[in-house]
């Protein structure tokens, strides 16, 4: 008989305090020995620091001054922009230091476990707006994901205060006047930048304090929690009282969540990760992001299911549920490559150099195009060929392994997407990175487990259990 209440043990709790452990030993090695150039590049932290104040030229973003015919990395008129713009070299270009690679870390690593929490709400409500029956059993596991939403708003409102200005150069305000104080032409004025300034700060002038995009993230999270906590409740609620009337509630309020979230989603994908190559931008960027944000949620989903299986609890859960599982998992895995491919395919046979560059970066850099190709093997070769038949997805052996490797690919789709437009060639993959997705990892596990002990395992009182119990493929 299944154990109704997930007990999260001391002894679970101590491997988890041993990986963070791990995790903090290889963040302190990663920064003794950084690597992949930053010693070299450590003062240009300072420089990058200063550079509000017009003390740095770091940036070197001024679009008639630095750019005649050669890109930020040097491949020159392959990327170049005829028409006197460019991608944005300093978000490339500038220099790096350890510091600063440990906040663009931190930012790669806060928008990937907000997709983690995020997809978790998305996937509960999806289920209840469909009406869906098969995944009665399961519900708990994506809700207790949406308990990381306080503690990553607060992860990332202090990390963009702290590294905003490393992580996004359109914060730097010396971007923002065409003239100086004295009345001489402003070398680093970006006219294209400057023509974005209402998106990041309005009310204010661009290059104060955004106070848009601050307000927009707090808004975001603020209408996500506050609809988690909702529909949480009403789930705990029906578990004590019964009948149906919450579960007409919870459709409800998951359709409320569904309409915000595809609007929220995209619009935070724009903001916390297209902005960053300023330059840049792709119609389809937030489809993608949503695509990886999915389809890792689904492999967590499923991972956590199938070890709470393993160790007594949900043995409701039959290779039927593992099976439709595992189909999400084969089909977005294929939805999220069809999306890359398009994006990228869109981009390559046009080959306007604002919109080239951003491939060029990944696509012909010595530090990033080895994880291009990774990135594709992991989240989209391995996956396809491995659930291509019915009996992989019914055995825990092979869910588990492509729910950990996908889960380790996304997060490098994501290092993919932050890197490159913040470290440039300084960017590395070391110590630093692998440290810090452990202890991101064993937090955000921490909390959701924490949070599934809280309650019953499975719904009581859920009006589709009989459909779970007899669901068959």
């Amino acid at each position: 008989m299944a154990k109704e209440r997930f007990e999260f043990t001391t002894g679970l709790k101590k491997k988890l305090y041993l990986v963070a452990i791990i995790g903090f030993v290889l963040l302190l090695v990663g920064a003794i020995f950084p690597g992949g150039g930053h010693e070299a590049e450590a003062g240009d932290h300072e420089g990058t620091e200063q550079h509000d104040a017009g003390t740095s030229d770091d940036h070197g973003t001024n679009a008639s001054d630095n750019h005649s015919g050669a890109d930020n990395d040097g491949h020159g008129g392959m990327i170049s922009d005829e028409s006197g713009e460019d991608h944005g070299a300093g978000e490339a270009d500038h220099g790096g230091g350890w510091l600063k690679r440990l906040g663009v870390n931190l930012w790669i690593n806060n928008v990937y476990f907000v997709g983690l929490g995020i997809i978790g709400i998305f996937f509960f409500t999806l289920q209840y707006a469909s009406q869906a029956g098969w995944s009665a059993y399961l519900l708990r596991v994506p809700l207790a994901m949406g308990s990381w939403l306080p503690y990553a708003f607060v992860l990332m409102i202090v990390t963009f205060m702290i590294f905003g200005h490393d992580i996004f150069h359109w914060t730097h305000s010396d971007l923002y006047n065409q003239f100086l104080a004295n009345g001489e032409l402003n070398p680093h004025y970006d006219a294209l930048i400057a023509g974005k300034s209402s998106y990041f700060f309005l009310p204010l002038e661009g290059g104060s304090f955004p106070l848009f995009f601050v307000l927009r993230m707090v808004v975001f999270f603020a209408v996500w929690f506050f609809l988690f906590k909702k529909i949480k409740s009403l789930a705990l609620a029906e578990d004590e009282l019964g009948g149906d009337s919450y579960w007409f509630k919870m459709r409800k309020f998951s359709a409320i969540f569904l309409v915000f979230f595809a609007v929220s989603s995209s619009v935070s994908a724009w903001d916390w990760i297209m902005s960053i190559d300023v330059h840049w931008f792709s119609t389809m960027f937030g489809w993608y992001v949503f695509a990886s944000w999915w389809v890792t949620g689904l492999a967590f989903i499923t991972l956590v299911t199938v070890l709470l299986k393993e160790a007594g609890y949900l043995s409701q859960v039959t290779s039927n549920h593992l099976h439709d599982l595992g189909k999400f998992i084969f089909a977005f895995s294929i939805f999220w490559t069809y999306v890359w491919f398009s994006q990228f395919l869109l981009i390559y046979y046009a080959n306007i150099p604002e919109e080239s560059v951003y491939f060029v970066e990944r696509l012909l850099s010595d530090k990033y195009a080895p994880f291009f190709f990774i990135n594709l093997i992991l989240n989209f070769i391995f996956p396809l060929l491995t659930f291509m038949t019915r009996d992989a997805k019914r055995l825990n052996v092979f869910l588990k392994i492509v729910c950990i490797v996908i889960l380790g690919g996304h997060w490098i789709d994501f290092y993919l997407m932050v890197t490159p437009g913040t470290l440039g060639e300084n960017g590395a993959f070391g110590f630093t990175e692998i440290g810090l997705f452990m202890i991101f990892g064993v937090a955000f596990l921490f909390v959701t487990l924490t949070a599934l002990s809280k309650s019953a395992l499975v719904a009581k009182n859920h009006p589709m259990l009989e459909e779970a119990k007899h669901h068959h493929i």
